[in-house]
Parts: C-alpha cells; sequence; structure tokens
C-alpha cells in the first residue's frame, strides 16, 4: 500500500495476499524510494486484451492489416501468456526473430473473484483495480505469422505496473507514453469504443475469469517503435507511470 508521511512516499508491508485470502497490515513501512517494485500482479490464469479499442488506433493499424480502419463490431480478443508479464522498471527485451517491437499504453483491468457471464451493470463487482500496461507488439510478426502468439505473447512482452489503483474512474483518465522523454501517444480512456464494464461482460460470456486475471483495455493511438537503449513511459492520470528500458537480447 502506498501512503504519504510528512511529505515522503512510502510503501506499507502487507502480510498475506489481497487477491487471495486477505490481508493484513505489518505496521513496517519503508520510503518508496528505497524499494524495488515487482509487477503488482502475476496472473495464475491469463491476461486477455482488447484490440482496436480506440476508432483512431484502429484506423492507423490499417495500414499495417488493410481493411477500412473502422472498430470491430464487437471487441476484439487475445491472449497473451502470464510469462509476458514483467514488473516496472524490468527490461523490455528485444528478440532476434523480429525487427520491428511497437509500444502500446493500456489501462489494465484486475479481476477480483471467479465469474463467469457478468452483466455490465455487476462489472464493478469482479473488479479489484487498475493498472498500466504496456502491450509491447512485434509489428512484422503479427503479418508474418497471420496471428498474434509471438507477436504479442513473447517474454518480457507485458510490462504492468506500478501498482493497482483500487478507486478510479475508468472512463475518463488521460494516457500518454514517452519514449526517451518525447510523449508519442496521448488519449484518454473515455475515448475507448467498448468501456469497462461492457468488456468485461464480453469476456466472461465465453471464458470464466479468475482472481488476478488481467485485462487490457487497448490502446490509443500513437503508436510506434521500439529500439535496445530506448526508456518508454507510460502514464495515466490516477494511477502513476510505469517505466521500462529496452535491451538486446
Amino acid at each position: 500500500m502506498i501512503g504519504d508521511d510528512d511529505g515522503v512516499e512510502t510503501i506499507a508491508v502487507l502480510k498475506g495476499d489481497p487477491l487471495y485470502a486477505g490481508f493484513e497490515l505489518t505496521g513496517q513501512k519503508f520510503p518508496l524510494a528505497d524499494v524495488r517494485l515487482l509487477a503488482p500482479v502475476i496472473p495464475r490464469s491469463k491476461v486477455v486484451c482488447v484490440g482496436r479499442n480506440y476508432a483512431a488506433h484502429a484506423k492507423e493499424m490499417a495500414a499495417l492489416f488493410g481493411g477500412d480502419g473502422s472498430v470491430p463490431d464487437e471487441p476484439l480478443v487475445f491472449l497473451k501468456p502470464n510469462t509476458a508479464v514483467i514488473g516496472p522498471d524490468d527490461a523490455i527485451v528485444h528478440p532476434t526473430y523480429t525487427n520491428d517491437i511497437s509500444f502500446e499504453g493500456e489501462l489494465a483491468i484486475v479481476i477480483s473473484r471467479i465469474c463467469k457471464d457478468v452483466p455490465a451493470t455487476d462489472a464493478e463487482k469482479v473488479i479489484f483495480g487498475y493498472t498500466i500496461a504496456n502491450d509491447v507488439s512485434a509489428r512484422d510478426l503479427q503479418v508474418k505469422d497471420n496471428q498474434w502468439a509471438r507477436a504479442k505473447g513473447s517474454d518480457t512482452f507485458c510490462p504492468l505496473g506500478p501498482w493497482i489503483e483500487t478507486s478510479l474512474d475508468s472512463s475518463n483518465q488521460n494516457i500518454t507514453t514517452a519514449v526517451n522523454g518525447e510523449v508519442l501517444q496521448r488519449g484518454n480512456t473515455g475515448e475507448m469504443t467498448y468501456q469497462v464494464p461492457a468488456i468485461i461482460e464480453y469476456i466472461s460470456s465465453f471464458t470464466t475469469l479468475l482472481p488476478g486475471d488481467v485485462i487490457l483495455t487497448g490502446t490509443p493511438a500513437g503508436v510506434g517503435t521500439l529500439k535496445p537503449g530506448d526508456d518508454v513511459t507510460v502514464t495515466i492520470d490516477g494511477i502513476g507511470t510505469l517505466r521500462n528500458r529496452v535491451v538486446a537480447p
């Protein structure tokens, strides 16, 4: 838990597991600047992702994949394995089998309990909180493979963090992504075609969601290429900033 003691950001040490068995405060606190944060959640099951959920991004992807650039008639869903997850300040490894990896800053939902067939009106009941994701994508492999397992699911291709915010208005948060300090991607979650309740309703209609499952909600327009040595940050108002560096294998 993140707090503020006399102007110093601190992290409180918990005992237990908030997602699976509850927790209690140990009384220990450390300055946030003195600790290394890990990924706030490592899904035991799956990361479910929604593609082309921002109209402007759907149009820019048409140049790569063809089509008219329209948003899908229903959410376009794909999976990342939990082995793709890394945390804040961990390295995104640029694989040798791709020449073109790209950043995609996104709002991520963390699921709180086992659920299936959740109506949109009850979506908040199954949300533990929100974090930031970077849906790292190998564009050339998306085209070459004609499916997205390697392109989206390679090791280190799902940075998450820096923490989970349990109180957030998911419908109106600014998202920016910067590479080496230059902001390249700007958007707002209010621009999502399918908002969080609709996303949860759709995904839970065909697959059971488990505690700790993570849902990536799509990225705004402005995605771009990453190369070894780049520093990439994704910032979402109300949550914070997720930072990672790209390295060669």
